[in-house]
C-alpha cells in the first residue's frame, strides 16, 4: 500500500509539472508576451507579469516566487525615488539563428529607466523562457 502512494504521489507530481509547462508557437507570440510584461511592469502589476512569465519559464516555483518577491520590492523604491513610469520602448531583438531570441526594454520613469531583457529559447516543442532579467545598467546599450 505505501508503494502504490508513493507512486501516486509521483504520478501526480509529474502531471503537475507537465501541467505547467506550455510553449509559444512563433517568434510572434514570444513579443505578444514580451511587449504584455513589460506593460505590467509599466503598472507595478509584477505579480500578473510573473503569472504571464510563469507557465513558459521553465524553473522551480519556489525560485519563481523569491525573484517576484525581490522584483516587487526593489520595484517599488525605485518608484518612490526616481517617480511615476512614463513609458516603455523597445530597444533590440537579437537572434542566434532559429534557436535563441533576446529582446531588451525599457521602462522609463520621471529620472531614470530600468532595462528588461528577455531570453527565448526553441527546442523541440516550441519557445521557452530561457532567461528573464531587470536591471538599472541601461548605459551598457550605449554602442
Amino acid at each position: 500500500m505505501k508503494k502504490t502512494s508513493i507512486a501516486i504521489i509521483f504520478l501526480f507530481m509529474g502531471l503537475q509539472l507537465a501541467a505547467q509547462t506550455k510553449y509559444l508557437r512563433s517568434i510572434a507570440e514570444t513579443q505578444e508576451l514580451s511587449k504584455d510584461v513589460v506593460s505590467l511592469f509599466k503598472e507595478n502589476n509584477i505579480a500578473a507579469s510573473f503569472e504571464q512569465l510563469t507557465p513558459y519559464w521553465p524553473m522551480p516555483q519556489n525560485e519563481l516566487d523569491a525573484i517576484e518577491e525581490k522584483t516587487i520590492k526593489y520595484l517599488n523604491i525605485i518608484r518612490d525615488r526616481f517617480g511615476k513610469p512614463i513609458d516603455t520602448l523597445k530597444i533590440k531583438n537579437e537572434t542566434i539563428a532559429d534557436v535563441a531570441l533576446r529582446e531588451t526594454y525599457l521602462v522609463r520613469y520621471e529620472n531614470t529607466a530600468i532595462r528588461i531583457i528577455f531570453t527565448y529559447y526553441k527546442n523541440d516543442y516550441g519557445w521557452i523562457v530561457n532567461a528573464f532579467k531587470w536591471d538599472d545598467s541601461f548605459t551598457e546599450e550605449f554602442e
